[in-house]
């Protein structure tokens, strides 16, 4: 089974199934999965239009040679049986409301099976636990059903995808240092306008050899250089999250990141890209290809290309460092996960702090109330 590469692109780009920017065509977005010129990993998952945006890779993926490409799925969210909480999304597989420790592997054979079938495929090259909660962290019994995946053929690698917002830190690490035998990806939020918190994570990464697939690259399309102030969203965008001003601001920096894309020869996503790579236990790089609102802006297969034609790596640590210090966001939100700012009942994206997980951040030298909290 083949290895994801160094770039890749996920159903979530071209607004169809999450909503960044104008939801192109389906034949648009298809031509935009097929693997080829350059780029030779795509990614889904099973929740993304309850099972549509697998559909729509299978026809990208039609006639294309199964060896010529990596294939990464993700289950974990169950529009089989759950029910839809607006925005919020489908609950997890692990809702003690929806099945027990149980019947978790038999949900995730299931998921994984239908997922390959809309596909057209027989097996994923890495298949992600999708945005777990508590439970997907800490479970033995949800691991152990991951890795007979992989056992029965189903998948080439296993890994974990937290989210689906920022944070997650000590779950994951603490997951890493419970199953890093068995998992062999893991997937964060990172780029140089983001490097926190996802960077606290990487040093866990690399000592139980968890390759990182990275996404967000772009930070909400910015580093693609066709956001400006004041610039229209689409009805409904999904970036309507982060905060007022955030482009304008993002601007100021990528200002003063631009001389070292240059002396590079980079663009500003190439840049970004070859910041995370930079980072040893990252290994590839996703970030969201968005066709943005207004007649001068540039086309989102002009993005791909320029995504396939990433160079060799040219940054070293001196300049990953000072790329780091004008991206610096520590403290810029609260985050999701275990954190020291929780109060009332656990959410199925957030939870207190445990005496365990603090004991683990102590091990690599993060401090829960200094480094996990928004300042």
């Amino acid at each position: 089974m083949r290895e994801p590469g160094r770039s890749a692109i996920g159903t979530w780009s071209g607004g169809r199934f999450l909503r960044f920017g104008e939801a192109i065509e389906e034949d648009r977005l298809a031509a935009l999965l097929r693997p080829g010129g350059g780029i030779d990993t795509v990614l889904t998952a099973d929740a993304y239009g309850q099972g549509e945006a697998d559909r729509v890779l299978g026809g990208a993926l039609d006639g294309v040679p199964r060896e010529s490409f990596s294939l990464v799925g993700a289950v974990g969210h169950d529009f089989y049986e759950g029910e839809r909480d607006g925005p919020k999304g489908f609950p997890r597989f692990t809702d003690p409301h929806l099945r027990g420790p149980d019947e978790y592997a038999a949900y995730l054979r299931m998921a994984t099976e239908r997922s390959l079938e809309r596909i057209g495929a027989s097996s994923f090259d890495l298949l992600l636990l999708h945005n777990p909660d508590r439970s997907g962290y800490t479970s033995e019994v949800v691991w152990d059903g991951m890795a007979a995946l992989r056992e029965a053929g189903l998948t080439g690698r296993i890994g974990v995808a937290p989210g689906p917002a920022n944070g997650f830190t000590l779950d994951l690490i603490s997951c890493l240092e419970r199953f890093g035998d068995r998992i062999d990806w893991a997937m964060i939020i990172l780029n140089p306008l983001e490097p926190w918190p996802g960077e606290l994570c990487l040093d866990a990464a690399a000592r139980h050899e968890v390759k990182v697939l990275t996404r967000v690259v772009d930070y909400g399309g910015l580093f693609w250089g066709d956001l400006r102030p004041g610039m229209e969203l689409a009805k409904g965008d999904h970036r309507a999250f982060r905060p007022e001003g955030w482009i304008e601001a993002g601007l100021e920096k990528l200002e003063r990141l631009l001389p070292i894309a240059k002396a590079n020869k980079l663009t500003p996503i190439q840049l970004a890209c070859q910041w995370n790579l930079a980072h040893p236990a990252v290994q590839c790089v996703a970030p969201t290809l968005i066709q943005e609102l207004g007649e001068e802006v540039c086309p989102i297969e002009a993005k791909r290309v320029e995504l396939a034609r990433l160079p060799e790596q040219r940054l070293g640590e001196e300049e990953r460092e000072a790329i780091r210090a004008i991206g610096d966001n520590t403290g810029c939100m609260a985050l999701k996960g275990a954190s020291p700012q929780h109060e009332g009942e656990e959410r199925p994206d957030r939870w207190p702090l445990t005496d365990d997980l603090a004991a683990v951040g102590s091990r690599w030298g993060i401090d829960p109330k200094r480094d996990l909290v928004a300042s």
